[in-house]
């Protein structure tokens, strides 16, 4: 029952997939990562390459090359436990296909890993993964804002992620970051980004690690009048993060995101009531008056009685 579930998801999300793999850093990633088997296999090219295999088939893979691949089959599957979104899977098997390309090149000729580990580091440099740019309620923070949005209104709630555009889980965050502020946004409730590759002092100020070898990005945090409430991952004595998966449900559980969100409901009601009472209170009464025509008919009635008396 899981594996057709699991089939049926894919099968959903399948045109998603395919329009995403299909950008140019994909692409190249893609054609990077099957450069060994690539040549291993195209006629003509490996009848060329050295071989260990006892037939002498140079078009094939050798005991080794094997023992490498299924190596590299192992770590994925391992790290892909912890992955979130298909961009996670995706990025895990391409980053150790490259990484065990590197290897396999070396070892069959070293001008060709040297070659192959050139074209990494330049593509490395050079090439980027695209970025999140789908719809969301987002307010991003510089070093000079994030201080005085957190502080202006106390009754109101932030949520802010603080990340780093180079961070692969940052940017496979990114989507389900967005989709918890379409469905939680509101005037009591906010969702806010700071960059803190951008901005160090920042880093410093609210105690996020930006070192490459940190695990605290992304971290979220929550403010209340200004204060840090409750974080994720959370820091222990040492400086350390306790390891903490980024999955959505993991996020509404630990946060209270769906009490939190009618105890803000209800601060937008507030807030909406308190902004009706000072729109009317700009406006004086309108006295009621008496009408003038009415008046002077009882008037004239008046007049008629007292001549006819006469």
């Amino acid at each position: 029952m899981a594996l057709l579930t699991a089939l049926l998801a894919f099968l959903y999300h399948l045109p998603h997939v395919y329009k995403w793999l299909l950008r140019p850093y994909y692409v190249a990633s893609l054609f990077m990562s099957v450069a060994f088997l690539a040549i291993r296999k195209t006629p003509g090219v490996c009848d060329h390459l050295s071989t260990q295999r006892e037939d002498g088939n140079p078009c094939d893979f050798d005991w080794r090359e094997v023992e490498i691949l299924m190596f590299l089959s192992a770590i994925v599957m391992m790290k892909n436990r912890r992955a979130i979104t298909v961009e996670q899977h995706v990025g895990n098997i391409i980053l150790f296909s490259k990484v065990a390309n590197v290897l396999l090149f070396f070892r069959l000729d070293i001008r060709l890993g040297l070659l192959y580990l050139t074209l990494c580091i330049v593509f490395l440099m050079t090439c980027k993964p695209p970025l999140y740019m789908g719809p969301e309620y987002i307010k991003y923070f510089s070093d000079k804002t994030i201080d005085d949005e957190l502080e202006r209104d106390g009754r109101v709630t932030w949520i802010v992620e603080f990340f780093a555009n180079w961070s692969p889980e940052c940017q496979s965050f990114a989507s389900v970051y967005a989709d918890l502020s379409l469905k939680y946004n509101c005037a009591g409730l906010k969702f806010g980004k700071v960059d803190i590759g951008r901005y160090g002092e920042v880093s410093k100020k609210y105690k996020v690690s930006a070192s490459p070898l940190s695990k605290q990005l992304p971290s979220l945090v929550i403010f209340q009048g200004g204060k840090e409430v409750m974080r994720r991952p959370q820091v222990d004595k040492k400086g350390r993060a306790v390891s903490w998966t980024f999955t959505e449900e993991n996020i509404i559980r630990e946060f209270n995101l769906n009490e939190l969100y009618q105890k803000s409901k209800k601060l937008s009601k507030t807030k909406g009531a308190a902004a009706d009472k000072a729109a009317l209170s700009q406006f004086p009464p309108v006295l009621e008056e008496e009408e003038p025509e009415q008046e002077l008919v009882g008037a004239q009635e008046e007049d008629l009685e007292t001549k006819k008396d006469k």
